[in-house]
């Protein structure tokens, strides 16, 4: 029986709660995999599945299929990593798989055939702009996190929910919620924190992990970024938009690895002027991953969408291999009312 706050999971019907519940249960092995890039999110969402599920006695993997196979250095503190294979070794025709945060069959990278050939493929996920792919959807929009729906289903199987369980769940949560400061978080993600934290996780090491933490050579780099921004003031005479990029070369110059630029958009979001921010980070294989947030006015979700990207109305983003300004150009109209 659920223990979520009333109201939590309507978007799903119950007949689909029931249906992947018997898929799990009747499962001997399940693979698990989340989206490329993994953030919090993804990467909470399915680890805390694996490690639940592999209390049953279930064989379980799980991946993400980035051709450098590396877990971010934000989130090497997680538990159950040990469940992690890269994707070559990922099973090729899983007879049943389940993705994690995933809006797309594309975000799934190097593991799109895997997915295109498993018996069934379960799509967690609470993304607006999720297309639909697979053959079970357990998709919220409602919920601040796929970590939320993942814990309906932990519950709904039975599976005990421990300290590790807990804080790959709570992780994700407090990731996709900015900490509970975006207009995602609700009574229910609120009411879900507390039970995890009942569980026995420790919400100050946790914060310390994701937060209050960087190499010194991201100093210089932020630097680098700051250093160029710019603000687009609005036609309309509203927010305007503030943008700005990081380089390879920025990073190769102070040795500072992909993962650790995350951090920039929240520096570059506070800008009073702006409604909306943009930044975006010049992979090493030399694509442009384009992070965007709003304040509220614009809808930046269906932007990114058009664009071949996803996200939420105040948090999306895209891929690009023109140059910065060239991609500012393609964004800014889509940006509009």
């Amino acid at each position: 029986m659920t223990t979520h706050a009333k109201g939590h999971g309507t978007a799903v019907a119950e007949a689909d709660w029931e249906r992947a519940a018997e898929l799990v249960r009747r499962a001997g092995s399940v693979a698990l995999a989340c989206h490329v890039s993994p953030d919090g999110d993804a990467l909470g969402s399915m680890l805390g599945f694996g490690l639940a599920l592999r209390e049953t006695g279930k064989k379980v993997v799980a991946s993400f299929g980035d051709r450098g196979f590396a877990v971010p250095r934000l989130l090497r503190f997680l538990p159950g990593q040990e469940l992690l294979v890269e994707p070559s070794a990922y099973p090729a025709e899983p007879p049943l798989m389940i993705t994690f945060d995933a809006s797309t069959m594309d975000r799934l990278g190097l593991l799109i055939p895997n997915a295109g050939k498993a018996g069934e493929l379960l799509v967690l996920d609470h993304h607006v702009s999720n297309t639909g792919f697979g053959s079970l959807h357990l998709v919220d929009p409602g919920a601040a996190s796929t970590t939320m729906v993942t814990e309906e289903l932990i519950n709904r199987l039975g599976l005990a929910v421990g300290e590790d369980v807990a804080t790959c769940l709570y992780t994700g949560l407090v990731t996709d919620t900015g900490s509970f400061r975006y207009s995602a978080t609700t009574p229910a993600a609120h009411a879900m924190a507390g039970r995890l934290i009942a569980a026995g996780l420790k919400p100050d090491e946790i914060a310390r992990e994701l937060w209050d933490r960087s190499p010194f050579a991201y100093l210089r780099v932020l630097g680098a970024a700051l250093d160029r921004v710019t603000l687009e003031p609005s036609e309309a005479g509203g927010l305007g938009l503030v943008w700005t990029y990081v380089t390879r070369a920025d990073r190769a110059a102070n040795a500072l690895p992909y993962d650790e630029v995350e951090g920039v958009i929240d520096v570059v979001r506070r800008v009073d002027e702006a409604d909306v921010a943009v930044v975006l980070k010049e992979g090493d294989d030399g694509v442009w991953n384009v992070s965007t947030r709003s304040k509220g006015a614009v809808d930046v979700g269906r932007a990114c969408t058009a664009l071949g990207g996803g996200g939420h109305r105040s948090a999306a983003g895209f891929s690009s291999r023109t140059s910065p300004d060239e991609t500012m150009a393609s964004l800014l109209p889509l940006l509009g009312p």
